[in-house]
C-alpha cells in the first residue's frame, strides 16, 4: 500500500541531521544542566548555546528564550501570568485560535472574571482590523492574543500591523507562532510583539519542546510549573537537553534553508490545488487558503461536494489508502463537534460538506498529489 504524508501540519517528520544531532546529544551529554560537575557543565553549555542560536535567528537576546515542552504550554505561561501577575483584565483573541489559547483565556475568565473581546473575523478567514483597533481604544489593562499563521485554514496575520496597533493602545501583545516560526523570516526587532511561542515538532523538529519569546522590559511574569530555578525561574524542571539542541539544530536548517524549500512546497500546493480543480470541478476551498496572498504556502483545507452521510466514512478510507490528512487540529482528534474554526467562517450548508486539510512539507512529491487527487476523485464519484 501507498503511503502518504500530508498532516505536516499536525507534526513533521524529523530531518535526519537533527536525528543525528539528538542522537549525539544522547550517548555523550547526559548529564544534568543544573549540575556543578563537569557533566553538567557540559550540558549546560549546550542548553545556552541552542538559546544564543535561536535567540539570533529571530534577532533578539539569550536572555529573552524561555524553552518549554512546546507551543502549549507557551501559550499558557504567557496568558496566566499576564493576568496573574501583569494585572491584565482585558484580552482580545478570536474565536479561531487554537484551543491551547482559546481554553486557557475562558479559564482564566472563570477564575479572574477578566473581560473577554472576540475580534470579527471575514469568511476569508482575515481578522477585521478596524474592528480590533475599536476593541483596543477600551479603557482596560488590555492583552492582544493572536496566531501569526491559522493552523486549520491557513489566514495569515500582518503581526507587524497588529504590533504597532497594540504599541499604539498600550496594549501587550501575544501570537501563537507555532506554524510560522521555521517557516517565515521573523525579525523580532521589526516586529514588536511582547510574547511568541513556538513547537519545535512543527519545522522538523522533535515533539516536546518549544519556547516562548518574552520580550525584555514586557513585565515580570512568573512561572507556570515551579520547583526549580532553571529557566532564569520560569520554568522548573531538568531541560532536556537533547531536545533543545534538536530543536537548535532544525530551526537552523529551516532558516538556511527557507527561500529554496518555501518555493518548492508552494508549487506543490499550487499543484495541489489546480490538480484538484480539474478532477473534483465543484471542489471549494475553506477561507481563503487557496490565496497565496492571504494564506500560508504550507496547507490548504478543501470542501468537498460529497453527501454528508458518505462524507462520513471519509477520513477513514482516505487511512486505508495510506493517506493521512485531518479535519483540523490533531489536538481536537476524536472530538464529534465540527471544527469551530470553520464553524466561524462556513455556511451550515457547507459545514455539513466534509472539509479536509492538506498540509505539505519538502519530503512531499507531485507524484504523491496526483495519487490522492485520483483517490479523492474516485470517492467523490
Amino acid at each position: 500500500m501507498k503511503s502518504v504524508y500530508f498532516d505536516n501540519a499536525a507534526t513533521t517528520p524529523l530531518r535526519e541531521e537533527v536525528i543525528h544531532a539528538i542522537s549525539e546529544v544522547m550517548r555523550t551529554n547526559f548529564g544534568n544542566p543544573s549540575s556543578s560537575h563537569s557533566f553538567g557543565r557540559s550540558s549546560k553549555a549546550l542548553v545556552e548555546k541552542s538559546r544564543k542560536a535561536i535567540a539570533q535567528s529571530l534577532n533578539v537576546s539569550a536572555g529573552e528564550i524561555i524553552f518549554t515542552s512546546g507551543g502549549t504550554e507557551a501559550d499558557n505561561l504567557v496568558l496566566n501570568s499576564a493576568v496573574k501577575d501583569l494585572s491584565v483584565t482585558h484580552i482580545i483573541t478570536t474565536k479561531i485560535e487554537h484551543h491551547a489559547v482559546l481554553h486557557t483565556i475562558q479559564k482564566l475568565q472563570k477564575e479572574y472574571s477578566i473581560t473577554i473581546s472576540y475580534v470579527d473575523i471575514k469568511p476569508s478567514g482575515q481578522i477585521d482590523y478596524s474592528h480590533l483597533e475599536r476593541l483596543l481604544q477600551k479603557n482596560a489593562k488590555a492583552l492582544v492574543s493572536l496566531m501569526h499563521i491559522n493552523n486549520e485554514i491557513g489566514s495569515v496575520l500582518d503581526i507587524k500591523q497588529v504590533a504597532n496597533m497594540c504599541k499604539l493602545n498600550n496594549a501587550l501583545f501575544h501570537s501563537d507562532a507555532v506554524q510560522s516560526i521555521g517557516h517565515y523570516n521573523m525579525d523580532l526587532q521589526e516586529i514588536k510583539v511582547d510574547f511568541v511561542a513556538a513547537a519545535a515538532h512543527k519545522f522538523h523538529g522533535p515533539k516536546g519542546v518549544g519556547f516562548a519569546f518574552i520580550r525584555k522590559n514586557s513585565g515580570l511574569l512568573k512561572p507556570l510549573i515551579v520547583g526549580g530555578e532553571q529557566e532564569r525561574g520560569l520554568r522548573a524542571g531538568t531541560e532536556s537537553v537533547h531536545n533543545i539542541v534538536g530543536m537548535e539544530k532544525a530551526l537552523l536548517m529551516a532558516n538556511d534553508n527557507l527561500e529554496k524549500e518555501a518555493q518548492y512546497i508552494k508549487e506543490l500546493k499550487s499543484y495541489f490545488i489546480d490538480t484538484m480543480k480539474a478532477a473534483i470541478p465543484n471542489v471549494t476551498f475553506n477561507g481563503s487558503s487557496n490565496d497565496f496572498d492571504k494564506s500560508t504556502y504550507t496547507l490548504v483545507n478543501v470542501c468537498l461536494p460529497i453527501d454528508p452521510k458518505k462524507a462520513a466514512m471519509l477520513l477513514f478510507q482516505l487511512d486505508l489508502k495510506g493517506i493521512a490528512c485531518s479535519k483540523g487540529s490533531a489536538c481536537q482528534s476524536g472530538s464529534s463537534q465540527k471544527s469551530h474554526v470553520l464553524s466561524e467562517i462556513l455556511s451550515n450548508e457547507d459545514l455539513e460538506k466534509p472539509s479536509i486539510r492538506f498540509s505539505f512539507s519538502i519530503f512531499n512529491t507531485k507524484e504523491e498529489v496526483d495519487y490522492v487527487v485520483n483517490v479523492l476523485k474516485a470517492f467523490a464519484q
